[in-house]
């Protein structure tokens, strides 16, 4: 079960940093990259084509130039997550953008990424396809895609429904290219426990939001490290699609979040009432992954990325270290 090999030599831990909406900028992903794991963004966190490009070309420059005053340590690859879905205005205009900067890994998401991967294997990319189930991943495959990421229960942002045990075994059955984990992984015990389940990668987005460099608000992060796995709510109600925020942002958004449970959506009853519209997903309303329970802190990507290598290491030295293992 190999690691792509646009990876071979250049992490420090088999892990990926999940593009997250607003919060994933050229900082946090530099950051990540120089640390050792691979940094990621999703292309719409860039407010115009044109601020895309900008970013493409800082990031490529500024990798550029640490890989030639570090060569003991390469800087990790860099990924751009596209939007597939038919409703997204800037696909074709962002796919255009990573196509002609040759991003070296792109993560596709909500669609067929059939285009893109004819695209980004024309110039010696790999394409990683998010998928919740089974039957997203056989689609997938057939589509070509170099990876697959099974985003499963406990996840930030949209995240599945499905233990990770189950979908992780259930994919193997037909799959044995490169996995990447995500679902509530918040530390390098529990990276080292998804690649003794059968993933060749962790996919990690919460743990990240709570560093330095992510463009969260401070509330944001200081509400991360303050609440736990009960304070998420999982709900359709803000964004269409189901996703987990904390409840605190919901109450704060001015929405009862016990109010949710069972409504498919908020667009045509009273739940917004008396509110001035509806509050807007991940800005008003903030997501987080169940993993929160165990982040305590609001450090440096090289500080976190440095505890988890060490935190890794002593798993794999000392199974028994894998209780408590976060996450």
């Amino acid at each position: 079960m190999p690691i792509p090999r646009i990876f071979d030599g250049r992490l420090a831990l088999p892990l990926i940093g999940s593009p997250m909406f607003l919060a994933s900028g050229v900082e946090l992903v530099l950051a990540q990259c120089k640390a050792g794991i691979a940094g990621s963004f999703p292309t719409l966190n860039a407010r115009t084509p044109e601020l895309l490009e900008e970013w493409l070309l800082h990031i490529r420059r500024e990798l550029d130039e640490w890989n030639t005053a570090h060569p003991e340590r390469l800087a990790a690859p860099f990924g751009a997550n596209l939007i597939l879905h038919k409703s997204n205005p800037r696909r074709d205009a962002d796919l255009e953008h990573v196509v002609a900067h040759r991003v070296p890994f792109v993560i596709t998401s909500v669609g067929r990424p059939d285009e893109v991967v004819e695209r980004v294997h024309g110039y010696g990319g790999i394409v990683l396809h998010d998928v919740i189930s089974a039957e997203h991943a056989r689609k997938a495959v057939l589509s070509g895609v170099d990876g697959l990421i099974l985003v499963c229960a406990g996840a930030g942002g949209h995240g599945g429904t499905l233990s990770p045990f189950a979908l992780l075994a259930e994919v193997r059955e037909f799959w044995d290219g490169p996995v990447a984990l995500a679902g509530a992984l918040s530390s390098g015990r529990a990276l080292r426990a998804a690649e003794v389940m059968g993933a060749d990668l962790g996919y990690m987005g919460t743990r990240f939001l709570a560093a330095r460099e992510a463009a969260a608000d401070a509330g944001h992060k200081d509400m991360i490290v303050a609440d736990s796995a009960a304070d998420i709510v999982y709900t359709p109600v803000f964004s269409g699609i189901w996703a987990n925020y904390l409840k605190n942002s919901v109450r704060a958004a001015g929405v009862d979040p016990d109010t949710l449970e069972g409504r498919q959506n908020g667009g045509k009853d009273d739940l917004f009432a008396g509110l001035d519209g509806k509050p807007k997903a991940w800005k008003d309303v903030w997501s987080a992954g169940q993993g929160i329970g165990s982040i305590r802190d609001v450090p440096s990507v090289a500080e976190l990325v440095a505890r988890m290598e060490r935190e890794y290491a002593e798993a794999a030295a000392h199974p028994a270290a894998f209780a408590g293992a976060g996450g």
